[in-house]
């Protein structure tokens, strides 16, 4: 027990790093995603390179780990920068409720890559949750914010298959810090070319946000990394949307924003299809 509950504090830990690294994201300004998301992974690799080091472990992977390292730091950078792109754009909540959605299509992508059961059951959950978040994206002609809309839950969908990848890695024995690593290590290479050629100059305090941004995901990384080392993603991923509240909090105290009412009702769809996942999978009689 004392171990899910220090899960349970890491995951809510996670979640307050993950809220905290999409205000500083937003307060960054305008600066192409591209730009924001190098400087966020670019801390993070720094602060996996140190735990390795720290650790005596090796920067070499093996060649059976190789293309799910890749295909998780694809769709992460993929994530990444349609969550920001999003952030910039939305509501702070809006972009991280469509993020959110990741759970959700985390279970489709074990299903389909994976080959994991999937009963009948947390199909409709799945269903369920996709209908809340269209009151997110509101998918109208009218709505001004349908593209960064599309984009978050783009990026709620790249996020789940990456999750979907080091759930892989990690039945394969492979280290979470290395995880972190290589994944921010390649979305740095991947994101160069445009960070060279389409540079936007920086001030001193734009400069230090990013680095707060990326200081806030690295924190965040490896807290949820820590969270499912002390308890299953059955037990306390609904911990997770915790997340929700700060980034609406944040949200309202920073930047004066309020979700409408439609947002609202999709919140409250999805938080609820994450409930009920989370007590359909620990209903008693279940397996580990």
């Amino acid at each position: 027990m004392k171990k899910k509950y220090m899960g349970i504090v890491y995951i809510v830990l996670s979640a307050f790093c993950f809220a905290l690294m999409n205000m500083f994201v937003h307060m960054a300004g305008d600066l192409p995603s591209v730009q924001k998301s190098f400087f966020r992974n670019f801390v993070a690799a720094i602060f996996a390179c140190i735990l390795l080091v720290k650790e005596g472990c090796s920067f070499c992977c093996k060649r059976e780990n190789l293309r799910y390292l890749i295909l998780r730091a694809s769709f992460g950078t993929i994530g990444i920068l349609c969550n920001f792109y999003a952030v910039d754009h939305l509501v702070l909540a809006d972009a991280s409720m469509l993020n959110k959605m990741s759970p959700f299509f985390a279970v489709l992508f074990s299903l389909i890559i994976l080959r994991e059961r999937v009963t009948a059951v947390q199909a409709l959950i799945v269903v369920g949750a996709f209908a809340g978040s269209m009151f997110v994206v509101k998918p109208t002609f009218a709505n001004m914010d349908l593209f960064p809309s599309l984009l978050g839950l783009l990026g709620g969908i790249c996020a789940g298959a990456a999750y979907t990848m080091v759930r892989k890695l990690g039945a394969m024995g492979v280290k979470g810090a290395y995880i972190v690593f290589f994944f921010s290590a390649f979305s740095c290479l991947v994101t160069l070319p445009w960070l060279v050629f389409d540079y936007h100059p920086m001030n001193a305090s734009q400069i230090v946000i990013l680095l707060l941004a990326g200081l806030s995901a690295a924190g965040g990384q490896f807290s949820i990394t820590a969270a499912y080392c002390h308890a299953p993603a059955r037990e306390i991923s609904v911990y997770d949307y915790s997340q929700i509240i700060f980034s609406a909090g944040l949200g309202f105290f920073v930047f004066g924003q309020i979700p409408d009412l439609l947002s609202w009702t999709g919140y409250g769809i999805i938080c609820a299809m994450a409930v009920i996942m989370f007590f359909y999978n620990n209903r008693p009689g279940r397996s580990m």
